[in-house]
């Protein structure tokens, strides 16, 4: 009897045996085991969720919390203990090791990149290991390592990725170079990987001949609806100057798609449902080399990486960027194979900006067009058709003032604005949120972060679950924003969205709520 003195149903006592079974697999895993499991699911689940596993167990439970794991379907975790040779125990999941084998060039979650990190490490002999820490030691911690925390290290410090293995291939070349075998089957293995084409049903285009633009009447009505009381002065900075009003122009999908001009009741979606939701890069310029520092963005970038893990994004962060490696990142999520079985592709940028550009940490300045360019539907074929977002707060870099909590965070209003139909593509799918309209400042609090990413956070939090698409949402931003001031009242701020979207984004809504 339970402790309501009701009967367990059989499905209640099924959920027993399987958490039994899985109670068998974990006391017989050891310490090494747990860290193989962590580093092998690195793809799947958050690192603060894995840093707090301290057993198999927890690591099962994280795994049926992202429902990679369950009762029907226990592959994925077959995969893990076929990969780690723990055969023996496949037999609690009904699996051998023959059918575990013949299953996965189909059913494969464990990366080929982290399949060969994985496998590289087991072959590095502690010789090797020395050897290689020896070559690395003025880029690795002075530290003990084993061969499996370094290549995690080397990751982790986007040293290594799957499109780059120079650093690699040179340690093993000198080390050891019996490895290198493995690392040109993962190429050529990696080469024959083709994108999976979009089906039919999401192939919408334009007609032919038809503009993604609004007309000007289609813009002023749109415009006004997303700015109330747009005609407000806006602080250029702490010189206490103010701005003349910029008039901009916002570039949108089909008019018929997004405006009453539609003569359907319901507006089509996006699709959510494949394997995973997609890529969040985030990156968070703090320090620079000739530019003063931008306190409370790492507020910013921890509540970005919250609230997009929580909508099932596979997050990754990188902190005070250079030009060089900025290029690298795009690169490397333009040729990402990860992007055929994603639903969305979501790109964050903290740092310093002027007009439709961004600086780089070594001051650099790199036209958000430039960014986008990389994922257009003809150099990144995996994100054809699917939402493609950006959100861009960019400062202005001025010094900061020890008695002011709240800093001017955009471009120099003295300076013409730009049209922002100059930083998006011309074609479907894109949306750019800035933090301000072109020609205007945006203010961060050097403790709580910036008014437009933090807003963004709490009504993504608030409205998701809402179903609210996100369109609404960032309306739902701008009106907040909007309404913020500083201590004095004399501080105001207008984010703008624009973009080229076909249909509604709405993200599923998680089964879990994000705690604050």
């Amino acid at each position: 009897m339970t402790a309501q003195g009701q009967s367990l149903s059989s499905d209640d006592y099924c959920q027993m045996d399987f958490r039994g079974k899985l109670l068998i697999i974990d006391s017989n895993l050891g310490d090494q085991d747990v860290e193989r499991l962590k580093f092998l699911c690195r793809d799947h689940i958050s690192s603060r969720s894995l840093e707090r596993s301290n057993s198999a167990v927890d690591i099962f439970d994280q795994l049926m919390t992202e429902e990679l794991l369950s009762e029907e379907d226990t592959f994925f975790l077959a995969e893990l203990l076929y990969t780690i040779k723990q055969n023996s125990l496949l037999r609690h999941l009904h699996y051998t090791k023959e059918q575990v084998a013949c299953l996965l060039p189909t059913r494969r979650k464990v990366s080929l990149f982290r399949n060969l990190l994985y496998e590289l490490s087991e072959d590095i002999s502690s010789e090797n290991l020395k050897g290689m820490t020896f070559l690395l030691r003025e880029s690795i911690p002075r530290v003990q390592m084993t061969s499996l925390s370094l290549l995690s290290y080397l990751e982790k410090q986007d040293q290594i990725d799957e499109d780059n293995l120079t650093l690699l291939e040179d340690v093993c070349k000198k080390i050891a170079p019996n490895l290198m075998r493995k690392i040109e089957k993962y190429k050529r293995e990696k080469a024959s990987q083709v994108v999976t084409p979009p089906s039919a049903e999401e192939t919408e285009s334009l007609p032919q001949g038809k503009e993604e633009l609004f007309s000007p009447s289609d813009i002023k009505h749109l415009l006004g609806s997303l700015q109330e009381g747009s005609q407000q002065d806006e602080h250029a900075g702490s010189n206490g100057e103010t701005a003349t009003p910029v008039s901009v122009e916002l570039l949108g999908a089909s008019v018929e798609t997004l405006t009453s001009k539609s003569s359907t009741k319901e507006t089509a979606v996006y699709r959510m449902d494949r394997n995973h939701r997609g890529f969040c890069v985030v990156v968070n310029n703090h320090r620079f080399t000739s530019m003063s520092e931008r306190p409370g963005t790492h507020k910013d970038a921890e509540c970005l990486r919250r609230v997009f893990e929580w909508l099932g994004f596979s997050v990754h962060v990188y902190v005070d960027v250079t030009k060089v490696h900025l290029m690298q990142v795009l690169q490397k999520y333009q040729s990402h194979p990860g992007h055929a079985d994603g639903d969305c592709f979501v790109f964050c940028v903290l740092t310093h900006g002027e007009f439709g550009a961004i600086y780089s940490s070594d001051g650099d300045l790199i036209p958000i067009r430039e960014i986008l360019s990389h994922f257009t539907a003809q150099q990144c074929p995996g994100l054809a058709h699917k939402p493609k977002l950006f959100f861009i707060q960019a400062c202005q870099g001025e010094e900061i003032q020890p008695s002011v909590s709240i800093e001017a965070d955009a471009v120099n209003p003295e300076l013409k604005a730009p049209l922002l139909k100059d930083s998006i593509p011309v074609e479907a799918d894109f949306l750019l949120g800035l933090a301000t309209v072109p020609g205007y400042v945006s203010f961060r609090h050097v403790k709580e972060g910036s008014w437009y990413i933090q807003s963004l956070y709490n009504h993504l939090k608030d409205l998701v679950p809402r179903r609210e698409d996100i369109l609404s949402i960032l309306t739902a931003v701008n009106n907040d924003v909007s309404r913020q001031v500083d201590k004095r009242g004399s501080k105001k701020q207008m984010p703008q969205p624009a973009f080229t979207l076909r249909k509604k984004v709405v993200f599923p809504v998680p089964q879990e709520e994000l705690l604050l």
